[in-house]
């Protein structure tokens, strides 16, 4: 994803933004939160699993590698959840997927303090971190039973 802004001399600047990618993994209508280890900043705040995009890779590579990395589970990605998040001074931005385990694979937190399965009325009882709390109210219908 490219912006433009002005540089000193009025003229507009290409940047690249960062693209990170994060899954709401979804079973049995709850989704999976992860408690952050670090930095000691965010330490203990609650995220979705996921990372960086690699040059030439594709969001949804991306997605499927990060959550192999994080939680050792294979994952089907679905639709996109909510809005695109500016984050990190406009630097990045944060774009969440639905996804799905699968063949039984049960995550595992490598990188991560803490792992929560929370339904619709729990999304609220933790403390999200400021990029994922955006997509919190998106995610709320989908693990709404129908």
């Amino acid at each position: 994803m490219r912006t433009e802004r002005a540089n000193g001399g009025g003229q507009a600047e290409r940047r690249d933004l960062k693209v990170i990618v994060g899954a709401a993994i979804i079973r049995d209508g709850r989704v999976l939160a992860c408690a952050r280890s670090a930095p000691p900043e965010v330490a203990g705040m609650w995220e979705f699993p996921g990372g960086k995009v690699e040059p030439g890779e594709a969001e949804t590579d991306a997605l499927i590698r990060e959550c192999a990395e994080e939680l050792a589970v294979r994952v089907e990605i679905g639709d996109r959840v909510g809005r695109n998040v500016r984050m990190a001074h406009g630097r990045s931005v944060l774009k969440v997927y639905a996804a799905r385990l699968l063949g039984g694979d049960q995550p595992q937190a490598l990188e991560h303090e803490a792992l929560r399965w929370l339904t619709a009325d729990e999304l609220d009882s933790v403390t999200w971190l400021p990029a994922d709390a955006p997509i919190v109210a998106a995610l709320r219908p989908l693990l709404t039973p129908r």
